[in-house]
């Protein structure tokens, strides 16, 4: 099986590398660098990079950069970097910037062909009369007045927005992108790639396809919200193929697939800008963001983002992907990597009132269903913590955990009861137990066994952590629900504990990912932690059934 799963863009390009039509399958992920990479990135990384791997082809990354008021070379760097994590090495990294004077050039063979012609309206006049299917006074320029008006424009002496150049095509067009689109504008701005060499930059109806053409791209795949500018991409193909150094032929088409949406969080640019820039979040790599650096951050593997993609599939129909699938690609990632410690969130102390010194229990590392081997030695003393949440003084019915009157068993250790419980102002804070002998391993003599398992630390021994524990960013499936997705935010989407974790991690390489029983995976925060300063993030909780 192939990295892309089965779809109908795997039908097309095995169609047309069968029938001749390209010697070689040659792709593109195209992102502009004016900023971070998010989940919804990784469809088309996957589909673009996936599709030259099955298929023996290339796949460049190209930056499209033809804006230079908001690209910045830092996220340049840093999408190169996200793409390189998740697995992929691009054939070449290229710059649509490096083609400018090409684009220049076939510019100027439209002007001369009577295909393209500058325009003075204002932005809102334009838009007016293309609303209308109005053509604009300035249509009919001839071509010398189109040619001298568009040099003039590169060499800087008209102000940004004061003029365009558009393509003459049709004012009425039924589709609306036919209508006399917008090709190069002015901006004086410098650009982070080609410096203040240009003043003028193609949009990206116009850029798009000539990038694809000039780099031999044989399928250009773009998301569906880029379905209606398809005809501007072949009408700028059929009118330069041949010209300004362009092929007559193999040339790329344009084919759409449905973007990635995931619920409970956002992908909209604007939403996540407006998120960062609100301290509503504490950057662009915080874990509770999709930016594949907050998932990096969080622990989530590249490997699980990879496996998401190819399970959600490639399509053209539009669906909101459940959060819980994401999670459960995610755990399933980890579970067969990921040793078994113990670690307690929120502490209780238990004293062994019949218990002295200390003993360390060798302790398997992994469940039966994992063939691996490995233990590790857990330490046992006369003070505990124990999980707050597994002790109740009036349990409900059915409560498989510590109570008065009711045993339970340590995690790899032994069996105790209760005696006495410690109360200050109306809170429990100390219990005092006891072992059950004999029970290292076995179970009580006298035939009482323990309702459930819990988990536990040596207080004597186990390491202060800083637990972060991750949830979703928002509390509503659809952040939109009500109007204002500020409103929805989650204010459980990040909770902080300061509980103990076995000694054991202490010597682990720092990108281990670990299954702290019953909570959940976890790992180091690769920023904020230090050896003396533990701070673990929680990358998923367990199924909602492995919490008891």
């Amino acid at each position: 099986m192939g990295l892309v799963p089965e779809c109908f863009i795997t039908e097309l390009v095995e169609r047309d590398l069968k029938e001749g039509k390209y010697a070689k399958l040659v792709t593109r992920f195209p992102p502009e660098p004016n900023g971070y990479l998010h989940i919804g990135h990784a469809r088309s990384i996957v589909l673009n990079f996936g599709l030259a791997q099955d298929y023996g082809g290339e796949c460049n990354l190209r930056f499209d950069d033809t804006n230079p008021e908001t690209e910045k070379e830092k996220y340049a760097r840093a999408i190169e970097e996200d793409v390189r994590w998740l697995g992929f090495r691009p054939t070449r990294v290229l710059y649509a910037s490096d083609y400018f004077e090409t684009m220049y050039q076939c510019a100027l063979v439209l002007i001369q062909e009577g295909k393209a012609y500058v325009d003075d309206l204002p932005e809102e006049e334009m838009s007016e009369l293309r609303a209308q299917g109005k053509p604009s006074p300035y249509r009919e320029r001839s071509v010398e007045e189109n040619l001298e008006l568009f040099e003039r424009m590169r060499r800087g002496e008209f102000p940004t927005g004061s003029r365009v150049l558009r393509a003459k095509i049709d004012p009425a067009h039924p589709n609306f992108k036919l209508r006399d689109p917008v090709l190069y504008r002015i901006v004086h701005a410098p650009h982070y790639h080609v410096g203040d060499r240009w003043v003028i930059y193609p949009m990206y109806d116009f850029a798009h396809p000539l990038e694809d053409f000039i780099e031999g791209v044989t399928h250009s795949l773009c998301t569906l919200e880029f379905e209606n500018n398809r005809a501007v991409y072949d009408w700028v193909i059929e009118n330069l193929k041949g010209k300004c150094g362009l092929p007559t032929s193999p040339r790329p088409h344009q084919y759409e697939f449905a973007r990635l949406d995931l619920s409970h969080t956002v992908l909209s640019k604007r939403k996540l800008i407006k998120l960062v820039e609100g301290g509503y979040v504490s950057g662009w790599d915080d874990p509770r963001l999709p930016t594949l650096r907050g998932l990096r951050r969080r622990g989530v593997r590249p490997e699980a983002i990879v496996e998401f993609v190819r399970k959600t599939g490639i399509s053209r129909n539009e669906a909101q992907i459940e959060m819980d699938l994401f999670e459960e690609v995610v755990r399933d990632d980890l579970n067969p990597i990921a040793p078994r410690v113990l670690g307690v969130v929120d502490p209780l102390k238990v004293v062994l009132t019949n218990y002295e010194g200390e003993e360390w229990i060798e302790a398997p590392y992994w469940p039966r269903d994992i063939p691996k081997e490995g233990t590790r030695p857990l330490p046992f003393s006369p003070e505990l913590y124990i999980e707050r949440t597994d002790f109740s003084l009036n349990p409900p019915k059915g409560w498989k955990r510590l109570a008065p009157g009711q045993r339970v068993r340590l995690r790899h250790a032994y069996v105790i009861e209760l005696e006495d419980v410690v109360e200050e102002g109306g809170e429990v804070r100390l219990l005092k137990a006891r072992i059950v002998p004999g029970t290292l391993g076995a179970n009580p003599e006298d035939g009482v066994r323990p309702k459930g398992v819990i988990h536990w630390v040596s207080a004597r021994h186990a390491l202060p952590v800083e637990f972060r524990l991750y949830g979703r960013l928002f509390r509503t499936k659809d952040p939109e629900e009500g109007g204002d997705f500020l409103q929805n935010l989650n204010p459980e989407a990040l909770v902080v504990k300061r509980g103990f974790i076995e000694p054991s991690v202490a010597q682990d390489p720092e990108d281990t990912r670990y299954q702290l029983e019953r909570l959940g995976y976890f790992w180091r925060d690769p920023v904020d932690s230090r050896p003396e300063a533990l701070v673990m993030n929680r990358i998923v909780p367990l199924k909602e059934g492995y919490r008891v």
